[in-house]
Formats: structure tokens, sequence, C-alpha cells
């Protein structure tokens, strides 16, 4: 019988070797086999979500140190678990998220793709709770919702980056190894029919898109931190078809604050145009499709060193990737 992080990547597949490209649509046959695992045996217990360190600076040092202890390799070595941040391709031509917005809207003439509730991400993050060390969260979650508006969630612990390597988690509340492939809970919730954003289906105009992320961030008008957040929290509960992606890009452009850096190659593999925003401690890059305009990934790194901490400008405190 094939273990259950196999017959997630049947669904979703993750090469063992080379960028990990999971962006292609579910055939039914694997959709029988994600649904059937997604239902599994029963719910496990949540994960315990860490804080996201955003301009609290978590200590590098402490977290090569768990990594000696937890997984066995020497100090210099902190690779194991610690991403290195996305580079803008030398010599790229950034593209203004103005006329990105023009191609995304030419794009989803069609209408296709469609919207659909749930979401696939995979995700890292350098996070801190009250009273502990850091840990590292690498990180695949797949949200599936059901005709009758029940949804399951499944959390596996992996790093396509790395398949079959040990991976850090903090699933019991301290510090450890877990094999590749661990799943750190499969949960099922009952119906819910919230017509709150942003589990409410979200516009695909970009004022009324706009209305719907204020609403999310609970500000009448975000600044462009607010914007993100919002946008990635968006992200977390739907898959954004064509025209909410080209919504979405047209309400950015609006807003100023995200400034155009060139091209980039998502920790997916895959080619998009990087727009960066920066404030006292930190830097989000947000990166989207320049064909479509859809949002394959958002970054957030370190802007300065902390000798007290141990993180160096450039550091990488989170990050999430999208996938359809």
């Amino acid at each position: 019988m094939p273990d259950e992080l196999e017959l997630l990547r049947r669904a979703d597949p993750v090469p063992t070797d080379g960028p990990y490209l999971g962006d292609g649509p579910l055939d039914p046959r694997a959709e029988r086999e994600l649904d059937r695992l997604l239902r599994g045996p029963g719910p496990a217990r949540r994960v315990r979500r860490s804080r996201p360190a955003w301009g609290l600076a978590a200590s590098g040092v402490v977290l090569v140190t768990a990594l000696t202890a937890l997984l066995g390799v020497p100090a210099p070595q902190p690779a194991l678990a610690v991403p290195r941040p996305l580079s803008v391709h030398a010599h790229s031509t950034p593209v203004p998220l103005a006329q990105l917005a023009d191609l995304a809207a030419a794009a989803a003439a069609d209408g296709s793709p469609r919207l659909r509730k749930g979401t696939h991400v995979q995700s890292w993050s350098l996070g801190m709770a009250d009273g502990e060390q850091p840990v590292t969260l690498p990180e695949e979650r797949v949200v599936r919702w059901r005709a009758d508006d029940s949804h399951t969630e499944l959390v596996v612990a992996t790093d396509p980056r790395r398949p079959g390597r040990p991976v850090l988690t903090d699933e019991d509340g301290t510090p450890r190894a877990v094999a590749d492939g661990r799943v750190l809970s499969r949960t099922t919730y009952p119906p819910s029919w919230s017509d709150a954003p942003p589990v409410a289906p979200p516009p695909h105009t970009p004022a009324a898109l706009r209305a719907y992320l204020a609403e999310t961030a609970g500000a009448g008008s975000p600044g462009t931190a607010g914007l993100l957040d919002a946008v990635a929290r968006l992200l977390d509960h739907w898959t954004l078809g064509a025209r909410e992606s080209a919504a979405l890009v047209r309400v950015l452009a609006d807003a100023g604050g995200l400034r155009s850096v060139g091209q980039v190659t998502d920790r997916l593999g895959r080619p998009g145009q990087a727009y960066v925003y920066t404030r006292e401690g930190g830097r989000r890059m947000l990166v989207l499709d320049v064909r479509t305009g859809a949002v394959l990934g958002l970054e957030t790194t370190f802007t300065r060193d902390d000798p007290r901490y141990g993180v160096k400008a450039g550091d990488v405190m989170e990050y999430r990737a999208w996938m359809r």
C-alpha cells in the first residue's frame, strides 16, 4: 500500500529530483485518491501554529543549535532547514504592476480557469511562541471542500527541496525532527456557511475585491502591509480563477507601495515577476505569474542584521507558495 505522502504526491506530484513543479489540475483518479486520504480514519489533533516573527528577530543561533541536536548535523550546515531568499535574475526586465494588470485582464477574457474553494500551499516559517525557542515549520497543506460545505485539511511535514530528509517541526510544542511525509494533522470540519471574507467567495471586479480585502484586513483602507496580509488570508481559503487574479493585480497596482524588481524563479520552479514592499525590519516579496497575474508566492526576509539574535539581512523569515 502506498503511504500517505505518496498519495499526496500522486495528487500533485513532487519530483524526487529537480524543482517541485506541482502546478497542474488534479485528474479524476488523483482527486479520488486525495479525497479518500483526506477523509481518512478520523481527525487528528490540530497543530499548534507558531506566531510568525514579523519585525521580531528570531534567534538563528538557537535554530542552528536545535538543528545540531535534533538532526545530528554540524552547526555549519543549517541549510537543511533554512532556505535561501529568492533572487532576482540578473538583467531581467521589471514589468510594472499596471502593465501586468492589463496582461492579466486579457488572459482572463474567457473566464478560465475558474474560482475554486480550497487551497494547496507549501510553506516555511521561522516562528516564535511566547517563552519558547524559535522553530522552522516546513509544511504542505491541502484543503478541499465538499458539496455539503464541510471541508477537510491535510497537513504534511515535507520539504520538496530535499525529499526524504528529516523535517523540523513543533508538532508537540517542542522542536524535534520528524520523517519526511509525516502527517501532522488530518481534520474534517463540519459545514460552514459564513458570508464574511475570506470565507465568502471573492468578487472578480477590482472595486468589489478592494472592499472585500479591506474587510478581510479589518481596516477601512489597509496600507500595503495590510493588503498583503489580506491577500495571504484569501489565498489560504480560495484558489483564484483568472478573473479574480486579474482583479487582484489591478487592486495591487492601484494601491501602490509595491516596487517591480524583475524576474525570479519561485520555490516550485515556476517563473514569475517579483514585487517588493519594504518597511523597517523586513521586506516582503510578492511573486506573480507574468501571463495571468496569479499569485505564486509571498516571501518575507529580514532587512538588517541583529547580532543580538544572530540574524542577518536577507535571512528568510517565512514564505508561502500556492499551487492550483
